[in-house]
């Protein structure tokens, strides 16, 4: 049985967030899983609303988070990062279904944050690998 994934991107540096994306898709249909739905959003911030209605979805087996948090000027970055790796775990534990988190950062330059465009890849291998091991397929 195909496992099915939802995934949920960030518009924010989407010139990273984008071949993250692809990446990710690519190595979705390697491991011989589908993504079925994606919801993009604004900002890494923004993606525990996107990531609940997808993880409500019986049809979506997991989620994938895909998003590139860059260090600026302030403290912002950790912060975005911090909560909302946290709901994202949050949410994986309400709906009883794996969301993993394929977010760069933080404190990152634009150039590391290159460098790092596989995490969605490791994203997806994560989500597929957690539904064999205790999602049943």
């Amino acid at each position: 049985m195909t496992i099915r994934l939802g995934f949920v991107v960030s518009e924010f540096n989407r010139d990273l967030t984008y071949q993250m994306e692809m990446l990710g898709r690519e190595h979705a249909e390697f491991l011989g899983a589908e993504v079925v739905e994606m919801i993009m959003v604004p900002g890494v911030y923004d993606m525990p609303l996107a990531i609940k209605k997808l993880a409500s979805d019986e049809e979506i087996d997991a989620v994938v988070t895909i998003g590139c948090v860059i260090e600026g000027a302030t403290g912002h970055d950790d912060i975005v990062v911090q909560h909302a790796a946290r709901k994202i775990m949050d949410l994986s534990l309400e709906f009883d279904k794996p969301v993993t988190l394929g977010i760069s950062g933080p404190g990152m330059t634009r150039m590391e944050a290159h460098q790092r465009v596989d995490y969605a890849k490791r994203a997806v291998e994560a989500a597929v690998k957690m539904v064999q091991r205790i999602g049943g397929k």
